[in-house]
């Protein structure tokens, strides 16, 4: 019998808001969303693992499809998935934050139980930063799953093939010339190895960020590292390290939200979206990523 483990869940969940980011229509090669669950697979040192998460009625149900997991993996695993989908966060306080708003209110009603879906891994989310600079999200997406299928390793399960997102040291040694093969321009497969070559010597890496006294000097850190400008340092603090005050000015996206909910005008107008988030915060982050979810009833 597999192993099964539970994960409580004491606030606001809903498996159909969260099932429905993960499953925009995009061909994410990480994992894979069903009706019901999402299957991943990971990688912990020397350990390879396959999961089932299954998002039940005050629970995550997280099934191991490729034998026992050590108790080291067990651990990885569990506050990976809390971080993932955001379990610690009160949703109840967020929504009383935007509740008097004209222009949010609808939110906690339409896109209850929404949590803020993560990308815990650092390492991936300035990569996949990189890549989708100045390119639309479909081909994006094409050219991660290029990159992760050449240099990630992967778990086979029931004639299928499952992926891990490539390590800092299986980047740090890439060939340019085979990153450009992938459809990645030149710089940008330079940012990556330079990027990955951060990580494998230590000078990067989520605890460096932590240790840092604040958001601003986080995204001074990273925007030092060549490849890395505001928006992708926005982007990773506030998918990776959950830092809710991260707004990605200049975000395509952000910017029709902003102006289809009457909030600006002008899209290069910071300064009235500025204005706008001072009014929530320690939320920002959350508003921006409720505002990306509107865009589908837009």
């Amino acid at each position: 019998m597999n192993k099964k483990v539970e994960i409580a869940l004491t606030g606001l969940f809903s498996t159909k808001e969260c099932l429905w980011f993960l499953n925009r229509g995009f061909d994410d090669c990480i994992y894979r969303v069903y009706p019901d669950k999402v299957r991943r697979a990971f990688k912990l040192e020397s350990e390879t693992m396959l999961v089932d998460i299954y998002l039940k009625p005050g629970k995550l149900l997280v099934e191991w499809l490729n034998g026992e997991p050590s108790e080291q993996a067990l651990s990885f695993m569990l506050n990976f998935i809390t971080d993932w989908f955001d379990l610690d966060t009160d949703l109840e306080a967020f929504y009383n934050a935007i509740a008097k708003d004209q222009q949010l209110a609808y939110m906690p009603d339409a896109f209850r139980g929404l949590r803020f879906i993560g990308m815990p891994d650092l390492f991936e989310a300035l990569c996949w930063g990189i890549i989708g600079q100045q390119i639309n999200l479909k081909f994006a997406y094409t050219i991660k799953r290029k990159l992760v299928e050449k240099y990630g390793e992967y778990i086979d399960h029931e004639d299928e093939r499952y992926y891990v997102f490539p390590t800092p040291a299986q980047l740090a040694g890439a060939d340019i010339n085979e990153l450009k093969q992938l459809q990645l321009s030149t710089k940008k497969a330079e940012y990556l190895i330079t990027i990955a070559t951060a990580f494998a010597n230590g000078t990067l890496s989520k605890q460096v960020l932590f240790e840092l006294p604040d958001f601003d000097s986080r995204v001074k850190f990273l925007t030092g590292i060549r490849g890395i400008g505001v928006w992708t340092a926005s982007y990773a603090l506030m998918k990776s390290l959950k830092e809710r005050s991260s707004i990605p000015y200049g975000d395509a996206g952000l910017v029709n939200a902003l102006i289809g909910h009457g909030i600006i005008t002008n899209k290069t107008d910071k300064q009235a979206i500025s204005d706008f988030f001072k009014k929530f915060p320690g939320w920002e982050s959350y508003i921006v990523f409720y505002l990306w979810r509107s865009l589908a009833v837009q």
